[in-house]
């Protein structure tokens, strides 16, 4: 009972970082989920001693397959933990990958991000013919 109730735990809280936004809580949530499957294979396999396979071995001897099992999730587990950081770092590093959705590309601003760089657009430079009012001038020719 008490494994059932910490396998619901862990999945719920899996679950629920799982829908929340952010890399980082899917990552969390996935190694929460892992966890929750290690429990559940041992709670599988049977949390009370087992008569032994062998005479030799003695009464009171362990299941050694829920034990194979559950090392095996724990390496998929941890496997699938460092893909996922190893995504989160690369995208964090990649500021042009178009996953930060505050610095969309502005095409009024010159198709940058923030508009840095791109400077002022032709015409607008003081002195520039165009700039201004009709009469061709900038701030200058009104002098």
């Amino acid at each position: 009972m008490i494994a059932a109730l910490i396998v619901g735990t862990l999945v719920a809280a899996g679950v629920f970082l799982l829908l929340r936004p952010g890399q980082l809580r899917l990552v969390l949530g996935f190694v929460l989920l892992g966890h929750a499957v290690n429990v559940m294979l041992l709670a599988a396999g049977g949390l009370q001693r087992r008569a032994a396979p062998l005479a030799e071995m003695g009464p009171e001897a362990a299941d050694p397959l829920p034990q194979a099992f559950v090392l095996t999730a724990i390496v998929i587990t941890f496997g699938i933990t460092v893909h996922l950081l190893g995504l989160l770092r690369r995208g964090a590093a990649d500021p042009d990958s178009g996953n930060d959705p505050d610095h969309d590309p502005d095409p009024a601003q010159g198709g940058r991000p923030g508009g840095r760089g791109a400077g002022p657009a032709e015409g607008d430079r003081p002195g520039d013919p165009g700039a201004g009012e009709s009469d061709g001038g900038g701030p200058e020719a009104r002098r």
